[in-house]
């Protein structure tokens, strides 16, 4: 419950004054999009380079990559296979609920000038965002026990790049407000964070431990020899 309060505090905070178009957070948005889709606009490789990424990481391919891992993960450690379904549950929840959001929020998208690019529906939070957000903290959480030391480093590493190059794409190509992907990003950690908390408190064995050697497969197996 803590733990989901520290994420929906700010998310509320930020839809009503975006909701209620309070001015000082309106106008530093506004400039940034500006100056962001300046760059972009001077930089035709640079454009180029956000279109790809902005069609690599529509929430469908993550989500199918995702899911694969949660499968084969499953397939190879049958011992966590409530783990696996809860991540893809909880995934699966992040994608309709953002969308949820996005029409309680119903902010309509940047305005430019020249624009870079266009993108359809309501701009907060952004889905892109909350979704590589919900992905990578659902995808660590999941892994954790599964890696080594130096692979959970390049873990994060390679998932907390892939949320911020997300967040800034969405920017650069003024499809979003910078507090859009913040929403979003403040979001997808929230909802996996809290997710986790909750399946901790239900499962009656720790996720956090690392499955057991191949052949054993329970505690009273575990006490014998070695």
């Amino acid at each position: 419950m803590g733990f989901g309060l520290v994420f929906a505090v700010p998310i509320t905070a930020l839809a009503f004054v975006v909701r209620e178009k309070f001015l000082p957070v309106i106008e530093l948005d506004e400039r940034l999009i500006v100056a962001a889709t300046d760059i972009t606009r001077d930089n035709p490789w640079f454009r180029t380079a956000l279109i790809v990424w902005q069609e690599a990481t529509q929430p469908k391919w993550p989500y199918i990559a995702a899911s694969a891992v949660c499968l084969v993960l499953w397939r190879r450690h049958r011992e966590l296979a409530t783990r696996c379904l809860w991540a893809f549950v909880t995934m699966m929840v992040g994608w309709n609920l953002q969308l949820v959001l996005k029409e309680v929020v119903r902010r309509a998208r940047p305005v430019v000038s020249d624009p870079v690019s266009h993108a359809p529906g309501f701009s907060f939070p952004s889905g892109h965002a909350a979704n590589a957000a919900v992905i990578a903290t659902v995808m660590t959480l999941l892994l954790w026990p599964v890696l080594s030391a130096i692979a959970r480093r390049w873990l994060v590493a390679g998932l907390a790049a892939y949320v911020l190059i997300t967040a800034l794409d969405r920017v650069f190509l003024g499809v979003h407000f910078p507090s859009d992907v913040l929403a979003g990003v403040l979001f997808g950690i929230g909802l996996g964070t809290a997710s986790y908390v909750g399946y901790l408190g239900w499962n009656p064995q720790s996720p956090d431990d690392p499955p057991p050697p191949e052949g054993r497969s329970g505690p009273e197996q575990a006490k014998g020899s070695p």
